[in-house]
């Protein structure tokens, strides 16, 4: 991986933490903000880490794009889960080098990407959405990223079955996830993990009930809350607005019933 950037790399522009771009460089061309214009030719064959000046004489540093700056900038049709409550995700499922996943729904394609980013580059995920114009969104946003090669878009109805067999997890981001419990144990390995998120506590409540009937064990529901704080010599404090409830994750593992 290269540490230089390129024409046709992708950079992001910090100024602050509120005022950050991420941008593509090409050569022969200008980025505009509201702090003077910057030369892209002036990036070109430096480091990343490089501070580059605008017309202005605004300061701004080219960092390499992280996972998480291209989620914050991706096209979106539809609410993406929060970062924070992804990574738990990732954890609390096992996901990682290597893993078969399967998750509905793709909606714009924030979460498939970074299943894909965790699985790579032997791992593959399996991702259904019902509706065509939702898939096409998640394309653009995977190739944007790279992770085109390691994701299977599927058009269909994970409640009416799902394609795959003795995968490692299936994910569940959908309005009706009780629906896709026994799809979803019939498609995992032996001891495989069924992640579910869901906004409101009837969703969980039921999806818990259905895990329980078909055959999961060490079910358990999470919630997630993250809070930042402004740190500042003889200042420091919890910040005014925080990112409270988003959703409730639920997590179990498969196990067959005696017969």
């Amino acid at each position: 991986m290269h540490r230089m950037v390129e024409d046709g790399d992708d950079v992001l522009l910090y100024l602050d933490r509120k005022r950050k771009y991420l941008i593509r460089v090409r050569k022969d061309e200008v980025f505009h903000t509201h702090k003077g214009y910057l030369n892209l030719n002036d990036l070109v064959g430096k480091s990343f880490g490089t501070v580059i000046s605008s017309s202005m004489d605004t300061k701004f540093v080219a960092l390499k794009p992280t996972i998480a700056d291209y989620l914050q900038k991706i096209e979106r049709r539809t609410q993406i889960m929060y970062p924070k409550d992804m990574a738990l995700l990732l954890v609390y499922s096992n996901i990682g080098s290597g893993s078969v996943v399967v998750e509905a729904g793709t909606g714009s394609g924030a979460l498939t990407s970074l299943l894909a980013f965790y699985v790579k580059p032997d791992g593959k995920v399996y991702s259904y959405e019902t509706r065509p114009e939702f898939i096409e969104v998640a394309e653009r946003n995977l190739k944007r990223l790279g992770l085109y090669e390691l994701v299977v878009l599927r058009r269909g109805d994970v409640t009416l079955g799902m394609e795959e067999s003795n995968v490692n997890a299936v994910v569940l981001d959908m309005a009706t996830p009780w629906l896709a419990v026994k799809p979803a144990h019939k498609a995992l390995e032996g001891g495989g993990t069924l992640a579910s998120f869901s906004p409101t506590i009837d969703q969980t409540v039921k999806t818990v009930e259905v895990m329980g009937d078909v055959g999961f064990t060490g079910i358990e529901t999470v919630e997630c809350i993250t809070r930042r704080y402004q740190v500042e010599a003889g200042r420091t404090r919890p910040e005014t607005l925080m990112i409270a409830h988003t959703g409730y994750l639920t997590f179990g593992r498969k196990y067959s019933k005696a017969v």
